[in-house]
């Protein structure tokens, strides 16, 4: 079976990527860092519906954790795959904050970079030497690298620096056909920077062609079909999953 890893795989955009996967026939790592009961719960939805997943605890902005991290995924495609590769990895996890640049400290800068730009970085480059040929990752900016709003400008530049490096990554790994895109969301209705109250859903709805913020799964469709050969010709793209969000 094919096996996939899907950072911050509990909630939102990352947990409805963990079952879209597994109704694609994908087996999932999906990975938590505080909320274990949420991705309990996910593995179980999983199971209930014919899958296999394990959830694995990670904290995408401690690069000392992660040939730990390695190690472990290595013991569970053994054990519960029985097979020694990947066939995916999806760099969703992060979380958001509002604050204006003059305002922003040297420690939200950080905290920012580590999660959405160094961590992607290193864990990729650790999980790569389990990544078969042909495989593909998929990593998830934001489409507020186009659509400049105050106060998110480190989150945004972090995930612009992403959508750079998705290019490089395309690049270097192309010899072992490994995919590389990225899936950058709009407005979606999860909990990233403390969720939508319905002022800033009906302002963000008002903004976007279809006149709406999105779903989760809507997400999640375009990201589980870029780990699957039915878009095995897209490589080093960056696609803007926002509804037609201020064009």
């Amino acid at each position: 079976m094919n096996v996939v890893i899907i950072t911050g795989g509990s909630r939102g955009i990352g947990a409805s990527t963990a079952l879209e996967c597994v109704r694609r026939g994908f087996g999932v790592i999906l990975t938590y860092n505080s909320q274990s009961t949420k991705a309990d719960e996910i593995v179980n939805q999983i199971y209930g519906a014919g899958g296999k997943a394990v959830a694995l605890k990670l904290d995408v902005g401690d690069t000392s954790s992660f040939l730990a991290f390695r190690s472990d995924v290595e013991k569970c495609l053994d054990t519960v795959w029985n097979t020694k590769q990947l066939a995916g990895l999806v760099n969703n996890a992060g979380y958001g904050l509002f604050n204006l640049i003059e305002s922003v400290t040297e420690e939200q800068f950080d905290g920012l970079m580590n999660v959405h730009l160094k961590g992607p970085f290193f864990l990729t480059q650790k999980l790569l030497p389990l990544m078969k040929e042909g495989s593909s990752i998929v990593n998830l900016t934001s489409a507020t690298t186009r659509v400049a709003f105050s106060g998110v400008a480190p989150y945004a530049a972090f995930k612009g620096g992403l959508n750079v490096l998705t290019r490089y990554m395309a690049k270097e790994f192309g010899e072992r056909r490994i995919r590389v895109n990225a899936v950058s969301p709009g407005a979606i209705r999860t909990e990233l920077g403390g969720g939508l109250n319905d002022e800033f859903e009906t302002l963000l709805a008002s903004q976007t062609a279809l006149g709406r913020v999105g779903e989760p799964e809507e997400v999640a469709k375009v990201i589980v079909g870029l780990l699957t050969e039915d878009n095995g010709w897209i490589n080093a793209q960056t696609i803007e999953v926002a509804g037609g969000f201020n064009i």
